[in-house]
């Protein structure tokens, strides 16, 4: 038998503070009833002595210490699971909003995940093919993987994540069955529109399933967003066999609304101000992903956050990068230079990709490939910089062939068309042609039997 406690005993932010509770419990689910009318769920964060601690998803506004109801429900937030969800759209808490209906099913999943044995892991093996030549190629994304991509305010990560959603696929001759959950946490609605109109046009939409909390909906639910997707893509991938794709923007709006709610508790704070509790928080999230033993799904997420001012060592790029294996750095400089997408090169990496790529996976030329263009740009900058200071015309013919590799690896490689999507073989062919650039000599990571296989010097 559920009880109702009328009243409440503080209101704080998003916060409210109930008195006299029996039998709570951390993470229930509590339902408000505001004048008799309003409805609103909550969820309790602290349960101390008889005091509950909620937090109301859809904020505090309308509710006074004399007009609401609540009640506990003596459970946690559940979601209603089946391979319905593919293809419909849901708000940041799991409701449906695209006029479908709610998704009927007898499955009901908590949203705050089961803890997964350590020994029960397998090690991420096979790629998951982006058509994206600066990731297939030289940070591959495997299945299983957590690589997440550093931007920064007014660069293209979100055409980036939607050419990620409507390219990505398990690559040819393999009968898998693939899907993508997307997770938008603090997007203006403009952007929300653009992300479902290109899924549309694409004809991706039948494989896709979205979370979108835009920017004007209360900020605790924007702390659910990212559990209930997971939520979803667990589901797929463990009890569906299917291989799951979750890419999350903004993870910034998502510890932005950790540091409000933590401030509103009065909890002390951290680096920046935002809780010390924001490294243990982010890995309950990302280390959601992976491949578990005796199944034939698997979890790979692409976390993508804004650095604030740029800044790869403020709390939330720093303690990502020590959590997930590896990143995607997005540069400002390329961006300028009309480089689509402006990814920076030489910061990024991906620490599983050796195991996922060469023979039986992509092509066995793949890991020497993408040895010798991280060597070859790496020695750019270093003639760029001599360029600059003495003149281009009094460089060696050694570096100034390094100049025209520079530019071209940006343009050719690096570069590419918002729909063009490349096929793994194919981005490594532009490696080779962009290596024949170089005389053979400077070619020191390839094997020599494969320099005779494909090496072709430029006309």
């Amino acid at each position: 038998m559920s009880i109702e406690y009328l009243g409440l005993s503080e209101i704080n932010g998003p916060l409210v503070v109930l008195e006299g509770v029996k039998g709570a419990a951390y993470d229930e689910i509590v339902e408000f009833k505001i004048d008799g009318t309003q409805k609103k769920l909550g969820r309790i964060i602290e349960d101390y002595e008889d005091k509950a601690v909620i937090q109301v998803f859809e904020g505090t506004d309308g509710m006074s210490l004399k007009n609401t109801h609540t009640k506990l429900t003596g459970h946690p937030m559940e979601l209603a699971l089946s391979e319905e969800i593919l293809g419909r759209t849901f708000d940041g808490i799991g409701r449906p909003i695209d006029g479908l209906g709610p998704i009927v099913s007898d499955v009901r999943v908590n949203v705050n995940g089961m803890p997964l044995n350590p020994c029960r892991r397998e090690y991420p093996r096979n790629y998951i093919n982006t058509g994206i030549s600066a990731i297939d190629g030289l940070t591959t994304l495997i299945r299983g993987q957590k690589l997440p991509i550093f931007s920064g305010n007014g660069l293209p990560h979100d055409e980036l994540a939607a050419q990620l959603v409507t390219q990505s696929s398990l690559g040819s001759g393999t009968d898998e069955r693939f899907c993508v959950v997307f997770a938008a946490m603090g997007v203006k609605y403009d952007v929300a529109e653009f992300f479902r109109r290109t899924f549309e046009e694409s004809g991706v939409s039948d494989h896709v399933t979205m979370f979108l909390n835009l920017a004007n909906d209360p900020v605790v639910e924007r702390l659910i967003t990212p559990k209930v997707a997971l939520t979803a893509a667990e589901y797929l991938a463990f009890e569906r066999d299917m291989h799951v794709l979750v890419i999350m923007t903004d993870i910034t709006s998502y510890c932005e609304a950790m540091r409000e709610v933590s401030s509103s508790k009065g909890e002390i704070p951290s680096r920046k101000g935002y809780p010390g509790y924001m490294y243990s928080d982010l890995a309950s999230l990302y280390e959601r992903a992976g491949i578990v033993a005796g199944q034939k799904g698997s979890v790979t997420q692409i976390p993508i956050l804004t650095m604030p001012n740029d800044d790869i060592t403020h709390p939330i790029p720093d303690l990502t990068g020590y959590i997930t294996e590896g990143q995607i750095v997005l540069d400002r400089n390329l961006h300028g230079q009309g480089i689509y997408p402006p990814i920076s090169v030489l910061p990024s990496l991906s620490r599983l990709m050796k195991d996922g790529i060469g023979e039986g996976y992509t092509r066995e030329d793949h890991q020497a490939v993408a040895n010798q263009l991280f060597s070859s740009y790496a020695k750019v900058s270093d003639a760029r910089s001599l360029a600059s200071v003495i003149g281009e015309d009094e460089l060696s013919e050694t570096d100034k062939m390094y100049l025209k590799f520079g530019s071209a690896f940006e343009e050719r490689f690096v570069g590419q068309g918002h729909e063009e999507n490349r096929p793994v073989q194919e981005t490594l062919d532009i490696g080779w042609e962009l290596l024949g650039i170089l005389p053979k000599s400077e070619l020191d990571r390839v094997d020599s039997k494969m320099l005779e296989k494909y090496y072709k010097p430029a006309t």
